[in-house]
This record gives structure tokens, C-alpha cells and sequence, in this order.
């Protein structure tokens, strides 16, 4: 069952200067999709036309209507003022979460080893510990959709698989996953189905097999499904 589908014709921050066009897909309960691309080729826009953050789209996303998402930036963004914990709590608030929430947060920082730090301010973290954070703040909540921008970056390889873990447990339970990543062979391993983004539209969708086809990479190689181009903004 699909828990969201995005048809976009055209999006961008103007009405005559589309960046994404022609995109279509759907992501299923349980489903964990990914998302590669060279830099520029849209991946970034095409996640914040989902999260309504563009302020033009021709097109349509629709959601299931009681279905809640999260998501991960791609660079860490935390309020000065606020110790990581009170994020916790601040969301806890915004979002009518219950007690089982936050009790859930501690065990995700515990994992991630921030629980004896929950009470100092993000911007004295390292750019992993401020990333583990943020996967933590995203997950307590546990989502129905869970989109994620270059999970990885800033990420000790331990880390690494802990996040990996985290998130095969979430697809396990029924959340729906969108993962932008650079990193390709990762994606290829994991992944249940794919989108490759190139110059703003949707090159090649579908399982591993279908994707490899569509893209003419006889080799196997999710990353012969990238073109050699010049890479810019998303």
C-alpha cells in the first residue's frame, strides 16, 4: 500500500524556472527507497518539494491523511538556545507525542552513546555527535515516513552500522523510508527499490534489476547508472 505519491510536472522557486520536472513515484509501508544522483541533479529539491518547502510545484504529493513523517537533513539544524534534550521535549510538545516517546528517545541516544550529554547544547557537539542527534530526534518520534538526506555524513563507521541497523528495524516495523545518499554501493546493498535523479527528472525507478536495465549498465553497477556531468546546486 502506498503511503505517499509524488507527481510533480514541474517545480522550482519560480513559476518560469522549474529545477524538477516529470517526477512520479510512490513509496510503500515497509519499503525503504533510494535516492542517487550526481550534485545538481535534483535530489535535494525533489525531497523539499515532498516536505512542501518549494513555493512553486505544479503537481500534486499525497499523503495518507493520518500518517506523520520525519526527516533528515542533510547538515544538522539545532535551536542555540536549546540543549539537546530540550529538542527532545520541544518536539515532544509541538508534536503531542506520549511519555513512551521520550522514554524511546533516551534508549536512541543511549545507543548512539549522547545520553550523558542530553543536557548540553548541540553546538559544543563534533559534526557526528550533532548528526547522531538529529537521527535520534527524527526517529523517536516513530514515523510512518522517514526521508533522509546523506544520512551518513560525519558518521564513524560504527555509527555507521548502528544507523543501518536502526533503519532496517524501521522498515521491519512498516515505516517508509526515502534515503538520498552519495554513498551508491550502500544503496545497492539495502535498498528494496530505487530513483535515479539526473537533471532534474527521473532517469531510471523500480528494483535493482529494473533500474540496471533501464540504464544500460550491463556491469551490475548502480553507479553506471550515473552519467559523468557537471555538478552544481541542488
Amino acid at each position: 500500500m502506498a503511503l505517499i505519491h509524488v507527481k510533480i510536472k514541474q517545480a522550482g522557486y519560480k513559476p518560469n524556472e522549474s529545477i524538477i520536472s516529470n517526477i512520479d513515484f510512490s513509496i510503500n509501508r515497509g519499503e525503504l527507497v533510494g535516492m542517487i544522483g550526481n550534485n545538481g541533479a535534483g535530489k535535494s529539491t525533489t525531497i523539499k518539494a515532498m516536505l512542501g518547502e518549494l513555493p512553486f510545484l505544479e503537481g500534486k504529493i499525497e499523503k495518507n491523511e493520518d500518517s506523520s513523517y520525519s526527516y533528515i537533513p542533510e547538515r544538522p539544524i539545532y535551536y542555540d538556545e536549546l540543549t539537546l534534550w530540550e529538542h527532545f521535549e520541544f518536539v515532544c510538545a509541538v508534536e503531542q507525542l506520549q511519555e513512551e516517546n521520550l522514554e524511546y528517545a533516551k534508549e536512541l541516544l543511549n545507543v548512539f552513546r549522547l545520553i550523558d550529554r542530553i543536557h548540553e547544547f548541540p553546538s559544543t557537539f563534533s559534526k557526528g555527535m550533532q548528526q547522531k542527534g538529529m537521527i535520534a530526534l527524527a526517529m523517536f518520534s516513530k514515523p510512518d515516513l522517514l526521508v533522509i538526506d546523506e544520512p551518513f555524513m560525519g558518521l564513524d563507521p560504527g555509527s555507521t552500522k548502528l544507523l543501518l541497523d536502526m533503519i532496517d528495524q524501521e522498515r521491519v516495523s512498516g515505516t517508509a523510508i526515502l534515503m538520498c545518499t552519495h554513498i551508491v554501493d550502500t544503496a545497492q546493498r539495502i535498498c528494496d527499490s530505487f530513483l535515479v535523479v539526473e537533471n532534474g527528472t527521473i532517469k531510471a525507478s523500480g528494483t535493482l534489476d529494473e533500474v540496471l536495465s533501464q540504464c544500460g549498465a550491463e556491469d551490475g553497477n548502480l553507479y553506471s547508472c550515473l552519467s559523468l556531468e557537471d555538478e552544481g546546486d541542488e
